[in-house]
């Protein structure tokens, strides 16, 4: 009797755990189908997904004091538009920290015409300026003799109003300008990292075409094709790869929700020396974009030694976010720029 009971019980519950296994997997099942479902019907959906504006990491900055991180560093606003104001950081470059001691923002305007070359900081997706591996690119580079202005787009950290591809190109054409009209013969780069390379393209082709402008190099670190070739191969999406309807769901939906960043395409109408960085150990943005946009820009350009291509061992550990940490990193660009400069004297430019 009391095996009978023992035999009875351990049924019930061999039962109890697989109707709660069946309830789980169910559970499993209708998230994993409902998100790229959810994504179809609601593509704002899928731009929240893609630039993760909403993890303002690190949380709890005070960014008008960025001399918590950073030396010589100013923040400042622009205005791109009605209801759009962005916040930027300005760092100097290290030969004028001495002088920069106690010195108002008219002076930093100034400084920006002394020669040094700017770089315009176009960041990736998610976080704020702020963040550790960003604020590790400014040192970096204000460190090795270059004015770095890093800027947080429409959405992002403390800028007011809602991100878009659109709105991204306004904020950047905005502080290029505002830089532009107080640089004088000073050299201006655009930097681009992971999302921010398709914001740095745009803003270079808008330039171009429409006004008639030249930046005077475009600096490419961990970029994709284009956002939907990006979507296609980043981790997340690994487990939808093999589900029915994933380009028309997913990968379609990046048109409908305004998203395009085109880098494949915008890099054959530039005229701009392009120097393309990518680390072998990218998880995110596989290494076989990089690669391939070096050679569609190599093959559109007309002055094939503006356009290098740089990668990093997977040895290194610099994956997709630390190329910044590279000790190099200042002299690799320091080394471009005077190449650049060399062929256009030898031009007779």
């Amino acid at each position: 009797m009391d095996h009978a009971s023992s035999s009875d019980l351990s049924d019930g519950e061999l039962l109890n755990y697989i109707s709660i296994v069946m309830a789980v997997l169910l559970y499993v099942f209708i998230i994993y189908v409902s998100v790229p479902l959810t994504v179809r019907l609601f593509p704002p959906v899928l731009r929240k997904f893609v630039y993760l504006n909403f993890l303002a990491y690190p949380f709890g900055v005070d960014y008008e004091h960025p001399e918590v991180f950073l030396k010589s560093t100013k923040n400042f606003y622009l205005t791109s538009e009605p209801g759009v104001t962005f916040g930027i950081w300005y760092s100097l470059a290290d030969n004028r920290w001495k002088e920069a001691e106690g010195k108002d923002f008219s002076w930093y305007e100034e400084a920006l015409a002394d020669d040094n070359p700017i770089i315009i900081y176009l960041h990736g997706n998610g976080g704020t300026r702020a963040a550790s591996h960003r604020v590790n690119f400014i040192k970096a580079m204000s460190g090795g003799g270059f004015h770095v202005l890093a800027v947080d787009y429409r959405g992002y950290a403390d800028s007011t109003g809602s991100p878009s591809e659109k709105g991204f190109t306004a904020d950047v054409l905005c502080l290029y300008n505002w830089v532009k009209a107080r640089s004088g013969n000073s050299p201006i780069v655009f930097w681009g990292h992971s999302l921010g390379t398709g914001i740095a393209t745009n803003t270079a082709r808008r330039l171009k075409e429409q006004e008639g402008i030249i930046v005077d190099a475009v600096i490419l670190e961990a970029a994709y094709t284009t956002i939907r070739d990006a979507a296609a191969t980043i981790p997340v999406t690994t487990i939808y790869r093999k589900f029915p309807g994933f380009e028309y769901l997913i990968l379609d939906t990046m048109a409908r929700a305004d998203m395009f960043f085109l880098n494949a395409e915008n890099l054959q109408v530039l005229s701009s020396p392009i120097l393309i960085l990518h680390s072998e150990d990218d998880k995110m943005i596989p290494i076989q974009h990089g690669r391939k946009l070096f050679e569609i820009t190599y093959g559109a350009s007309e002055k094939k030694d503006n356009v290098k291509f740089l990668s990093f061992p997977s040895s290194m550990g610099l994956g997709h976010d630390h190329i910044s940490s590279h000790p190099e990193l200042a002299s690799i660009l320091k080394d471009f720029l005077k190449s650049i400069t060399q062929d256009q004297q030898s031009s007779g430019q």
